[in-house]
């Protein structure tokens, strides 16, 4: 890996725009949001990043038995939210995912999103990190079962 891949800032690699939800909404309406855009989180807050809601917030409230047509979204929201800043590198935004055991971290400016990157961002960006993926299961590999 090359010094130029891990010290690419943030914002050349961040998905934008990102997707954000008020903290009253229902987890319900939150996830039906999260389901048509195809996408694993949404930042809690317009105008000011209030928290962050994952997919796994969801299922998890799901298997506590808790209603999502009235549990919000402020019920579930990671707060506070681990964020970075668009100038700041690619190495920065992997050490500060495994710092603080995250997946996401919305990218801020003064307070506000105006992006996210991923561990999937960072994993196609960075060429030695690339997981090869088969289209095709390998022949030795039955019913799951793997080595």
């Amino acid at each position: 890996m090359s010094n130029e891949e891990i010290d690419t800032p943030v914002g050349e690699i961040m998905t934008t725009p990102v997707r954000t939800v008020e903290p009253e909404v229902t987890v319900a309406e939150a996830a039906t949001t999260l389901t048509e855009a195809g996408i694993g989180s949404l930042v809690v807050g317009t105008d000011r990043i209030d928290g962050i809601l994952t997919e796994s917030d969801v299922v998890d409230s799901v298997a506590a038995e808790r209603d999502p047509a009235s549990t919000t979204v402020a019920d579930l929201m990671s707060d506070p939210v681990v964020t970075i800043r668009p100038d700041e590198t690619v190495r920065v935004a992997g050490e500060r995912m495994g710092h603080n055991g995250v997946k996401k971290l919305p990218v801020a400016e003064d307070g506000r999103a105006v992006g996210i990157v991923t561990t999937t961002d960072l994993a196609l960006h960075l060429p030695s990190y690339r997981v090869g993926m088969t289209p095709q299961p390998e022949p030795d590999m039955e019913k799951g079962e793997y080595e």
